[in-house]
């Protein structure tokens, strides 16, 4: 009876530890490596990594030498696990379990250890997470400064996770380094999948499979940090605009607030409702949907099989058959006709969310190395909408038939290496004094970071300190993006390191010898900082070199100012800066040369040929691009404040580039909507709102290119005393007109019988909701960009249809298409990459080379 007892007694301990265990085990771990731990900035508990380290020989703790400004909590990053050997953590897990695998990485400065030489593996079981890899490489080619790599393992028939950190062997002195794992249990959302363009019988079943998350992005909405994410799985989920292909954006649809979700037999854990509540649409007229697709382009590693899982919730129709759409990945057909995608036909009713997964192999193969997704309407099934939606994406990287799932460093683009970049060196020290604060959260994916992953896709780079060939892809879903070029010695008062960083610094005596010794016939054209010269470096390169006129105190901020600014833009509608010198008491610009000068000198007052209405359009749709992407594209909006067809410039194949940014303005977060400045800008463009109040925001801009656009319209300057006291100001006499219906009296009698009547009320129409009295009555740049191209398009298709001109002919305009149906205006950033569309047909359809279809 007494060992009866004494069984009972231990078998009740024994359950009471087991059920302890497995209690633990269930639980979101968060490990700080090499710190106590504590708390970060999300209140979420981090505890010490040492009960878990299971060889700690040749490990030791560090904190970072510097701060990055962009870290948004100090733990887990300014603290690391440093390993010389190999070393291994052991995390009790359940065996029936999927588990959630995050690593930390800042490649900072460590003492005693050149982060440089950091190259290593991560093995968790049988898993090859990474090999040979470099967090600071992969941070610098991103311009991040630190890391996340998020990975869903399989269950596993073993009650402990091994996870091994091993120091290559093929450098010297080289070492393993983390500063933070995050283990979190969560349920398998993974089953059957359907194989690219193979029948049902293909389908896969990845249930048991090992992924890497390459990208996560909430279609259509705002960035969700881990703390609103679903199923307690703290992920992050990034705006998907930066990955959209060229400027067809479609438009971004919203559900309204007290709109319900209703997951019924889809898991919580699978997206957050604030997922489904936002989507990208087509937009609402179904004639034009049909000329273009919605594309989304992903940088990918080669010779993967990838999970592409695409997330769905109709909450603006309720019926079968409303809207239909194909979608396409990589050119081949994932769910088209005869079986194109109906969301209400897949969910049954509205404010059901579902995520349909497709599988696709990336070969190793010229222009491979993406994943491209695309939706168009479907017209078999003689839908009641011609529109498509898509609310979420996922894409994951399967492990291969060795259990690998590592890809190659990146190496540095040359765009990067340009700026002074190199990468065999810590560039985030406490003697770096000049590094660009990173934007919170879902700002890492800018559209400069996009621009570098797919230059690094284009190039097919070759890895520094790799093995095997570069990776192609740059994830961009960090959680930052500060930029941590390393810059010389300033030979300059007044620009900045980051100037120095990105911009060329050139002696008083090029400048000098390249404007021959600023001789006054080499005068192009004479502004408030100074005159303009013509002039040639480098044995034959054609600049424009404005030189600031030294009596000027204003000079001085302009020229910072102008600086600052353009050495952190490069688009294909911004003038680009060279250059600068500030030498011998001198301050000069140096900027590529527009061989075509300023829109305005094409307009009137001149002997010049006068512009077909065509041109104009095309030039006011590139001056909108670059427009655009000043208020949505970069770090933070950039308020232009001196918008003018003087500051509008041509180059030589009449690409319109806006420039002249010494009065421009940034809006830090912009949390109250404006930035309260001295009011500046040019007579006869500013905005009333903005002179009274003193209040600027990006609709002072939108103010301002509505005077642009009845300029182009109207062939006259903004302000002309010489006419009747009401018709001085060009906006108020437009708008006037515009009223009564006499517009087209004071059009441009050159454009007479010229243009298409409907792409002229449609441009008229724009350009007076520009010049709104109340800057939010204003559409966004990007509304007004999305009606020009519309105007375009009316005035192309009435010249093909009369016959003025063939379907074949070219037009140097692309476009981005922007309606709705309903919700909220679209705010995107347009990707660069310099290919246009083959003809006027092409204009909405953004996919130069159709393939697939």
């Amino acid at each position: 009876m007494e060992n009866i007892q004494r069984f009972r007694l231990s078998f009740v301990w024994f359950a009471l530890i087991f059920e302890a265990f497995v209690s633990v085990s269930s639980q979101p771990l968060a490990v700080a490596c090499g710190s106590k731990g504590g708390k970060d900035e999300d209140g979420r508990n981090w505890e010490s990594d040492e009960k878990y380290l299971k060889s700690s020989h040749g490990s030791t703790q560090l904190q970072a030498g510097y701060q990055d400004p962009s870290l948004l909590s100090t733990i887990p990053y300014m603290n690391a696990r440093i390993f010389t050997s190999p070393a291994t953590y052991q995390f009790p897990i359940k065996s029936t379990e999927r588990y959630l695998a995050r690593f930390h990485f800042y490649p900072s400065a460590y003492s005693n250890f050149n982060i440089s030489n950091s190259y290593f593996s991560v093995i968790a079981g049988e898993v090859t997470l990474m090999n040979n890899f470099s967090a600071e490489i992969t941070c610098e080619a991103l311009t991040q400064a630190y890391l996340i790599r998020e990975y869903s393992l399989a269950p596993l028939d073993s009650e402990i996770l091994t996870i091994t950190f091993t120091p290559s062997t093929n450098y010297t002195n080289s070492f393993a380094f983390v500063n933070g794992i995050e283990l979190i249990a969560m349920p398998n959302l993974f089953g059957m999948t359907a194989v690219v363009g193979c029948d049902s019988s293909s389908d896969l079943d990845i249930s048991s499979e090992n992924f890497q998350l390459m990208f996560r992005l909430n279609v259509g909405g705002q960035y969700i940090p881990p703390s609103k994410d679903s199923g307690g799985l703290f992920r992050s989920w990034y705006n998907d605009d930066p990955y959209v292909f060229a400027a067809a954006l479609g438009v971004n649809i919203e559900a309204d607030k007290g709109f319900h979700i209703r997951y019924r037999n889809l898991s919580h854990s699978s997206a957050p409702e604030d997922v489904y509540r936002t989507a990208r649409a087509m937009g609402s007229d179904g004639h034009l949907n049909l000329m273009f697709n919605l594309t989304w382009w992903f940088p990918v590693d080669a010779n993967f099989t990838y999970v592409v899982r695409l997330h769905f919730c109709e909450f603006q129709d309720d019926m079968v058959n409303q809207r239909v759409f194909n979608i396409y990945i990589n050119n081949q057909s994932a769910q088209a006709d005869p079986y194109p995608a109906d969301i209400i036909g897949w969910t049954g009713r509205k404010g059901v969310p579902t995520y349909k997964d497709y599988a696709i192999f990336v070969y190793d193969g010229p222009s491979d190395e993406m994943v491209m997704i695309q939706m168009t309407p479907s017209t078999e099934s003689k839908p009641q909408y011609y529109d498509s939606q898509l609310n979420g994406v996922e894409i994951f990287k399967l492990d291969d038939e060795n259990k690998n799932l590592a890809g190659s460093n990146p190496q540095l683009s040359s765009m990067l290496l340009e700026t002074g970049s190199e990468p065999k060196k810590s560039f985030r020290s406490k003697s770096n004094n000049s590094v660009i604060a990173g934007a919170a959260g879902g700002a890492a994916a800018s559209l400069v970071l996009v621009a570098l992953a797919l230059y690094a896709y284009r190039k097919r780079r070759q890895a520094g300190g790799a093995d095997s060939r570069a990776s192609s892809w740059l994830p961009l879903h960090g959680n930052s993006n500060s930029n941590g070029s390393k810059y010389g010695k300033s030979n300059s008062s007044h620009a900045s390191a980051l100037a120095q960083g990105l911009s060329r610094h050139f002696s008083i005596s090029e400048i000098r010898q390249a404007t021959e010794n600023f001789i006054d016939s080499n005068v192009i054209g004479v502004g408030g900082f100074g005159k303009v010269y013509k002039g040639v470096i480098d044995g034959g390169t054609k600049v424009a070199i404005k030189r600031s006129n030294p009596s000027s105190e204003q000079g001085v901020n302009e020229f910072q100012t102008e600086i600052e600014m353009l050495s952190k833009l490069r688009h294909k509608h911004l003038v680009s800066l060279i250059g600068f010198c500030e030498d011998g008491g001198e301050m000069c610009l140096v900027y590529d040369y527009m061989a075509l000068g300023t829109f305005r000198e094409h307009l009137y007052n001149n002997k010049k040929p006068q512009l077909s209405w065509q041109q104009r359009l095309e030039i006011c749709i590139g001056a909108a691009r670059g427009l655009h992407y000043l208020h949505t594209g970069a770090k933070y909006t950039i308020i232009h404040r001196d918008v003018k067809t003087t500051n509008i410039l041509l180059d030589e194949k009449w690409v319109a580039k806006v420039s002249d940014f010494g009065l421009s303005k940034t809006g830090p977060e912009m949390n109250q909507g404006h930035v309260s400045t001295v009011v500046k800008g040019s007579f006869g463009y500013l905005d009333p709102e903005y002179f009274q109040r003193q209040q600027l925001t990006e609709k002072s801009d939108v103010y301002s290119f509505g005077v642009v656009l009845f300029e182009a319209l109207c062939a006259r300057p903004a302000l002309n005393p010489s006419l009747p006291k009401e018709q001085v100001s060009l906006a108020d006499w437009a708008r006037h007109c515009h009223k009564i219906g006499t517009l087209e009296e004071i059009i441009d009698p050159h454009l007479k019988g010229k243009t298409n009547p409907e792409c002229v009320k449609k441009f008229a129409d724009t350009a007076v909701k520009c010049l709104s009295d109340q800057g939010i009555e204003r559409p966004h740049m990007g509304d007004v960009l999305w009606n020009l191209e519309f105007a375009l398009q009316l005035q192309v298709s009435a010249d093909i249809a009369s016959g003025l001109i063939d379907q074949g002919s070219s037009t140097s305009s692309d476009s981005s298409v922007r309606s709705q149906r309903q919700g909220n205006n679209s705010q995107g950033s347009e990707i660069e990459l310099n290919e246009e569309p083959d003809n006027q047909i092409d204009i909405f359809s953004q996919l130069v080379n159709q393939k697939g279809r």
